[in-house]
């Protein structure tokens, strides 16, 4: 018999995280590229002025958007590109206001819509209790 010892070696103790850092950055360049493509909205050409911008807030302002044949849509609920009625906007509009007092309301018309669409879904907007609403333009080029 040889009186040699045998050498354990200790079980490395430490986490590999070069694999770990390269997942996070594929996720993270992923995510940048994704996000701008997720916005949701509805065609509508918005009239252009020269307005100053109002105050962001920390608030996701609620959107009402008007397209070119009056018909309403709303940037929260289920599926915010299928139109709503008189009764569902203001009721949803309500719930918001409700459960998020403060949240800035605005309206996107565009601007071949008729006049009175406008002032129609205003009119809903304060009958669900939105104490002031704002209107949506494109900077005028000058």
């Amino acid at each position: 018999m040889s009186n040699t010892k045998r050498i354990r070696k200790r079980p490395m103790s430490e986490i590999n995280v070069v694999p770990y850092i390269d997942v996070m950055l594929v996720l993270l360049i992923i995510f940048m590229v994704t996000a701008p493509l997720m916005t949701q909205g509805i065609k509508v050409d918005l009239p252009q002025a020269t307005a100053e911008p109002v105050d962001q807030s920390e608030k996701e302002p609620l959107i009402v958007s008007i397209d070119i044949d009056g018909l309403y849509y709303l940037n929260v609920g289920d599926e915010p590109k299928k139109g709503v009625d008189h009764e569902l906007l203001v009721q949803r509009v309500a719930a918001v206001l409700r459960y998020q007092p403060g949240t800035p309301v605005l309206v996107r018309g565009d601007s071949a819509v008729n006049y009175g669409a406008v002032v129609t879904a205003m009119a809903l907007l304060q009958k669900a209790g939105a104490p002031s609403v704002g209107l949506v333009t494109d900077v005028l080029d000058e």
